[in-house]
């Protein structure tokens, strides 16, 4: 399906699409350099541009996408994504973010071509991006990708949505075209340094794979070739942005963004300009000012291509069982099991230790937010016997004086023996009773992570437990239906009305 961009080459293009025209500019870019001091050689170096090597299979990966045929589990495994992606947004949008981002869609309006859940509002593939992408990420019900410290779904989804509402793509293309955005935007952290590049550079690794994911997807709807991915990738680099400052949001609004809405909607403007026409330059990521140069601590180029079409990065990002910050996953999953073994009450306990590395305890550690908190969430643990999203949702409760007598047991350790199995969230709980009697329990693999996955029904009944309040038991069933059945879809837009209100 590839189509002949000749007529659209970059003047510094290499190889045989050379043009009379092509060559004059080239001349006259060259002798007007001579007359600025020092740009002469820089000029020739610019002229001489060509597509390095991981460019050049890189991009070649991402246009061939759309056409390649994926592995069984890797399908089952993106279905099972995208269905919580789309419980994350409609059970967001009853939350402060969802709320900031439909309103903004109303307010915005724009061409009614593309969805916005949970309402009955159509807008721009751009708007529709941005707003479905800060539903997505309203709270951390989203999957989470813990090597590249990003959330995938909630930015790759979002996008492809979008831009495939637009182009009308059909089941396969969505689910292939999500992949490859799983598959891309990890791969860029990865060049990046990894993890060091927010905890060392203070940049957002959220906002960084999101956008390279999301545009990847919204390219693969486009059916942009291996030439316009690469422009495509060019316009992702200039777009590209995001501080660690969201830290700092106690709402959650500017995290929504920064993770997601931003992201969905860069990504998809990347694939629209470049459909349309726009041309940019051959390779961001090598040659004079790249990409790699202007962001990374310590660039690994050949990360960006590492074992494509091998290892499927969908199959490495984690579902949550819990709807609650990640590194409560596994506290939470230590107290759950702990009961099994040991049932007891939660006033028979007179103290709760819970370690977790010492990064991850300074996200979590008495935090505003419930969902983020991780002594509250323990005391709600121990309380409801469960952590359901409504609870974890419940800022009443942070004030309730039985949920307070609970939380005041908690204590909780930065472990630095913990910290060094990072990006492996695990954790060791220690329960005492106040007749003396102790529990311990060390989580090594959290329940929904790729060690430890979740099946397809406990992902269902997720899915079901946050759609069905918003949008009905009946919508719910059907939505969960349909995206299990996805290659038998033959337009996208056949999800719009089982994801808005009526």
């Amino acid at each position: 399906m590839g189509r002949d961009r000749a007529p659209h080459k970059l003047a510094m293009s290499s190889g045989p699409d050379l043009t009379r025209r092509n060559l004059l500019q080239r001349a006259g870019w060259i002798a007007g350099a001579a007359i600025i001091p020092g740009m002469a050689g820089r000029s020739l170096a610019l002229a001489a541009e060509t597509v390095g090597p991981v460019m050049a299979r890189l991009s070649a990966y991402m246009s061939e996408a759309r056409n390649r045929a994926l592995p069984d589990d890797v399908v089952e495994l993106a279905k099972q994504h995208i269905l919580d992606t789309f419980a994350a947004m409609v059970s967001g949008s009853e939350l402060p973010p969802g709320l900031a981002a439909l309103k903004f869609a109303r307010s915005y309006g724009g061409e009614k071509i593309a969805t916005v859940v949970c309402s009955n509002q159509l807008c721009g593939p751009i708007e529709a991006a941005l707003a479905n992408g800060v539903l997505s990420h309203s709270d951390e019900t989203d999957d989470a990708h813990a090597a590249s410290l990003s959330h995938p779904g909630s930015a790759v989804v979002p996008a492809t949505l979008a831009a495939g509402e637009k182009f009308g793509i059909d089941g396969v293309r969505f689910l292939r075209s999500v992949v490859l955005g799983y598959d891309i935007g990890p791969r860029v952290v990865a060049a990046l340094g990894g993890s060091a590049l927010q905890s060392e550079g203070h940049r957002s690794t959220h906002s960084i794979s999101g956008i390279f994911g999301a545009a990847a997807a919204a390219g693969c709807t486009a059916d942009l070739d291996a030439q316009q991915m690469r422009w495509l990738l060019d316009y992702t680099a200039q777009q590209c942005s995001g501080v660690a400052s969201w830290q700092r949001d106690t709402q959650h609004i500017e995290k929504g963004f920064v993770y997601a809405g931003m992201t969905a909607r860069s990504g998809v403007t990347s694939a629209l300009l470049v459909q349309s026409g726009w041309t940019g330059v051959d390779d961001v990521f090598s040659g004079a000012d790249n990409f790699l140069q202007a962001y990374a601590l310590q660039a690994h180029l050949e990360n960006l291509a590492d074992k494509l079409g091998e290892r499927y990065e969908v199959a490495q990002t984690d579902i949550k069982k819990w709807t609650v910050g990640a590194p409560i996953q596994a506290p939470l999953d230590a107290l759950e099991a702990l009961r099994k073994r040991h049932p007891f009450e939660a006033d028979q306990v007179q103290q709760v230790i819970v370690r977790i590395a010492a990064s991850a305890s300074k996200v979590v550690n008495n935090r505003e937010m419930p969902d983020v908190n991780l002594q509250h969430m323990i005391a709600v643990m121990l309380v409801d016997r469960t952590a359901t999203f409504r609870a974890a949702h419940d800022e009443a409760r942070m004030k309730d004086p039985e949920i307070l007598k609970q939380r005041a047991k908690v204590q909780l350790i930065a472990d630095a023996e913990l910290e060094k199995v990072m990006p492996r969230r695990e954790a060791i709980v220690e329960v005492t009773l106040a007749d003396g009697a102790k529990f311990t329990e060390h989580i090594t693999a959290v329940r929904g992570t790729p060690a430890n996955p979740m099946t397809r029904g406990e992902v269902a009944e997720k899915a079901r437990d946050l759609i069905a309040p918003v949008l009905g038991a009946a919508n719910a069933a059907a939505l969960i239906g349909k995206i299990f059945d996805l290659e038998n879809v033959k337009n996208i837009l056949e999800l719009r009305p089982l994801l808005q209100r009526a």
